[in-house]
């Protein structure tokens, strides 16, 4: 199998594509993504690194649960954020890709 331009070529492409990555991982870690359980009472938001950033909960929701369903539906929503943050950005890289994976890449 022979690439047009060579491996020289294909080594410059691989080295644009990586670049083309860390940038927009770049720009990926700094836009947010936020989730809700328990009817919006409780709200996490994530960044794109993906790292939980914001943890809202809804003061009625304190006075109205127990401790332990609070804590279930911090969970859930804190889930919730870091996969839509996960999803997104392995959405963009892919779109850069092209769906290759390449080692080093990604």
């Amino acid at each position: 199998m022979s690439f047009r331009g060579g491996m020289g070529e294909l080594m410059r492409q691989a080295g644009r594509i990586q670049r083309k990555v860390e940038q927009r991982r770049e720009e990926l870690n700094a836009e947010t993504f936020e989730a809700s359980a328990g009817n919006d009472k409780v709200t996490a938001i994530a960044n794109g690194i993906p790292e939980l950033t914001e943890i809202k909960i809804d003061p009625e929701l304190l006075q109205q649960e127990d401790m332990e369903m609070v804590q279930d539906l911090v969970v859930a929503a804190a889930n919730a954020a870091l996969s839509k943050a996960r999803e997104h950005v392995d959405a963009e890289i892919e779109k850069i890709t092209g769906g290759l994976s390449i080692p080093g890449v990604g």
